[in-house]
């Protein structure tokens, strides 16, 4: 009779070890004050007053993936930076309530052992955390040959960052008439609407990732690539630049668009009015849309056009915190206002 072992399964412990052995070094490049060293620990520790005393903290969480984007990566087979998104989702989630963030952790789930395709993976997360300012505290792997197939894997991940309670951005009880909408520049799709990317791309229009795109002066692969950009930093400059609670809301672009995630962060009987003019859609939303003849309604309600997110501040401040939201690659700018309506639910419009 033949003898089974986890291997013949399609589990193989030692190449799982060899894995795991190549992420130490990816996970102390992100430590920060507040990680408790544990070897061999079965989770993580983090110690909150080692950055500094808080009055009255609050832990804020943020979960996510990155979608149909990793097909865009296997397709490429490139995978050092779709790591970087995975964070991004998470980290800038927990960016619009003010929070710090505090660390990381990552799942990884893949058909077989591969242990250069895992740290291809997580050094994508390592260096999401580093952009991010968060400690990667941990993770897990699972090899599940029965549920992906082989070159297929899986990934999500989670942000625990901290604010004190009375810093909490709250824009349904912050935002008022008058205030100013600025908008932060995106890196192009982040990771939302790959969906309908794959289908426009490689289904409709035939294209290859190495296909050169002349109007983007790059591969197909690099465009469909370019990591989420990670907003800690402008957050953070945001809120020097604004003072003491003038920073009312903060929303993240993502899936659904501009109107959908701004909506999310206003109080009721307002408005937000958002300019068209104010900035130029960038060349990689209007070349996917001229390939896949998409509306222009349609472009609007999945991807974030180029702006990656929305601060909402007095206009007492706005010229400031325009200036330090800024970056020679992506210069932020004014994008509209916010007026009171007689309409209890809140609007956005796009004119």
């Amino acid at each position: 009779m033949t003898e089974l072992t986890y291997r013949s399964a399609g589990v193989d412990l030692e190449l799982y070890e060899q894995a795991m052995q190549k992420l130490p070094r990816l996970m102390q490049r992100t430590l920060t004050p507040g990680v408790m060293d544990l070897p061999g620990g079965f989770a993580g520790l983090f110690r909150l007053n080692a950055l500094k005393q808080w009055k009255d903290p609050v832990l804020v969480s943020g979960t996510d993936g990155v979608g149909t984007k990793i097909k865009a990566a296997i397709h490429a087979k490139k995978y050092d930076t779709i790591g970087i998104d995975l964070v991004a989702m998470c980290v800038n989630d927990c960016l619009c309530l003010g929070a710090l963030p505090l660390f990381f952790l990552d799942y990884v789930a893949m058909g077989k052992d591969d242990p250069v395709l895992l740290e291809q993976l997580v050094s994508g997360v390592s260096d999401g955390c580093r952009q991010a300012g968060a400690a990667l505290l941990g993770g897990e792997t699972a090899i599940m040959p029965d549920l992906y197939a082989p070159g297929d894997f899986d990934m999500a991940g989670f942000c625990v960052g901290v604010a004190e309670r009375e810093d909490l951005i709250d824009g349904r009880q912050r935002v008022v008439a008058g205030d100013v909408l600025i908008g932060v520049p995106s890196s192009g799709f982040h990771s939302n609407g790959y969906s309908l990317v794959r289908k426009v791309v490689f289904e409709h229009a035939g294209l290859n990732v190495s296909d050169r795109v002349a109007e983007l002066d790059c591969t197909v692969g690099e465009a469909l690539l370019t990591p989420t950009r990670i907003y800690a930093e402008v957050v953070a400059a945001a809120k020097i630049a604004a003072g003491d609670g003038n920073l009312h809301a903060i929303a993240h672009i993502t899936g659904g668009g501009i109107a959908d995630n701004l909506e999310r962060v206003l109080p009721k009987h307002i408005q937000a009015v958002v300019h068209r003019s104010a900035w130029t859609i960038p060349a990689i939303f209007q070349w996917l849309q001229t390939l896949g003849n998409i509306a222009e309604k349609e472009m609007f309600s999945v991807f974030n056009m180029g702006i990656g997110m929305i601060l909402c501040v007095p206009s007492a401040v706005a010229v400031s915190v325009i200036a330090a939201c800024s970056t020679p690659e992506h210069p932020a700018m004014r994008l509209g206002e916010i007026r009171s309506q007689t309409a209890e639910e809140p609007t956005v419009d796009l004119i």
